[in-house]
């Protein structure tokens, strides 16, 4: 089976995603809305999303012309200031999908898999499988939607050096030769599904931010169905050190956060988050079978988080993925294992 990605998966899909060429017909010249996508605005509804502050930095921008061009934005999203009903927010959800992990285990904690629309995070130690989880996802991303793929294309940002390379599924590695064993595992073309990722390293949390602008372009076209950041507080942790400097990391990483969860909405997206954990003394005293692990980042990722799944080591060569926290998925545990075509059920080795 080849690798499918399509532009859209239909034309009430597609409706969702307003390009920004479409306030010409509210009254914005052709060389404002130019502007507009230097600075990385590419769709209306990043333009509606924004602060005004923010457009204000454009070059030529006045106060006058802000005004000018965040009305012509409501005008192309008439229902973006209503109060909706719930019927019809059940309705917009009909678009998300479930993304299948390689295993039936978790699929069924999961209810099907990671969903779009939200922002997904799994964490553990070194060697649990989060970015083997990664690569599984990348794959499977592009596979039909009724195969539990999303039929769409695959965004990775990813660290520039990775800090523990003697580990092969280390956060922040991208290997495209596991993109080849795990698409021959589900009899895609390996040549074409490696096509289909476009990947950046970044060197800092400035950079890792950067990518969120220019993936903007990637995803107005609504070809792209995952976004992977591998792993997201690696490079904070790096960049903001000592208590002196907290308080401007977490100020820096809420508002990568949010604009995470804007385009999961917005281009109807699989955000899949990997995360470090550091040690907690206090759980183990505290909460009863606590293994003394917390992810990182705080409440500010807490927070942010639609889904969280702990991942730790079990018996042999087995692992185990238990959900933290989800919206509509009890706290189950499901056993995996890492094989050369991915992540799968210990009974398929």
């Amino acid at each position: 089976m080849p690798a499918s990605v399509a532009s859209s998966d239909d034309a009430e899909e597609e409706s969702y995603i307003v390009d920004i060429d479409q306030l010409q017909q509210h009254g914005i010249g052709q060389s404002d809305i130019i502007k507009l996508k230097a600075a990385s605005f590419h769709t209306v509804a990043a333009v509606h999303a924004a602060m005004s502050k923010h457009l204000l930095k454009i070059k030529g921008f006045s106060e006058v012309k802000v005004d000018k061009v965040k009305e012509a934005a409501k005008k192309c999203l008439p229902n973006s200031q209503n109060f909706i009903t719930a019927a019809e927010t059940l309705h917009l959800r009909k678009r998300c999908f479930r993304l299948s992990t390689g295993s039936k285990q978790w699929d069924s904690i999961l209810l099907g898999g990671f969903q779009s629309c939200s922002i997904s995070e799994v964490y553990g130690e070194y060697r649990c499988g989060k970015t083997q989880l990664a690569h599984t996802l990348s794959v499977i991303a592009q596979m039909p939607k009724e195969d539990g793929g999303g039929a769409g294309k695959v965004a990775w940002i990813g660290m520039s050096s990775p800090l523990y390379p003697a580990y092969e599924d280390t956060e922040g590695t991208f290997r495209p030769e596991r993109i080849v064993q795990i698409a021959e595992r589900f009899q895609i073309d390996p040549e074409q599904a490696n096509e289909n990722i476009i990947q950046h390293r970044a060197n800092n949390s400035d950079e890792q931010a950067d990518c969120l602008n220019q993936l903007a372009e990637h995803f107005a076209t609504g070809d792209f169905r995952l976004l992977v950041v591998d792993s997201l507080m690696a490079l904070f942790r790096t960049d903001y050190t000592g208590r002196g400097e907290l308080s401007e990391r977490q100020q820096k990483l809420g508002q990568f956060l949010s604009r995470l969860a804007k385009m999961a909405e917005e281009f109807n997206l699989v955000v899949f988050m990997t995360n470090q954990v550091q040690s907690d003394p206090g759980a183990s005293a505290l909460f009863a079978g606590a293994d003394g692990r917390k992810p990182v980042g705080g409440h500010v990722v807490a927070h942010a988080s639609t889904t969280r799944i702990l991942l730790r080591k079990g018996r042999g060569e087995e692992r185990v993925a238990k959900i933290q926290d989800s919206p509509d998925c009890p706290e189950r545990e499901a056993t995996y294992i890492i094989t050369t075509g991915g992540i799968n059920d210990p009974e398929k080795a």
